[in-house]
């Protein structure tokens, strides 16, 4: 082999036709493929971020204790404790907005816990 000579291809020519075939085939496929996901309307999934879970958990302020409320999103066992501490000050929250005087609890908070507590039912008064 002379360093002149043109090196040997790695697919020999006769073949080279079906590979390039098989190639565009291939091309095709994928592109059909990303349109019918919906590739140009944004439909395909973003891997980047997982997807949403619904989450049922819910309890209720004036009867959960310490383990249960700290299971809240954004509460820890610290603000729990400070609820049941409150609770047992002060007495059952009348409404949820009742939490916002629990140490450790603001607006932004609540919003985020209201999804997960029970509606509050009204006290009966003794006859």
């Amino acid at each position: 082999m002379n360093a002149l000579d043109p090196p040997e291809p790695l697919i020999p020519r006769h073949s080279q036709p079906l590979f390039a075939a098989l190639l565009g085939l291939g091309l095709s496929a994928m592109a059909i493929w990303f349109v019918a996901a919906g590739g140009l309307r944004g439909g395909l999934v973003p891997h980047d971020e997982a997807p949403a879970e619904a989450n049922g958990f819910s309890c209720n302020i004036n009867a959960a204790g310490v383990a249960e409320l700290a299971q809240l999103p954004g509460l820890g066992p610290a603000t729990a404790r400070q609820i049941v501490a409150h609770r047992r000050a002060h007495g059952p929250f009348a409404s949820h907005e009742d939490l916002l005087a629990v140490p450790g609890i603001g607006p932004v908070t609540l919003e985020g816990l209201r999804p997960h507590l029970r509606p509050i039912r009204p006290r009966r008064e003794a006859p």
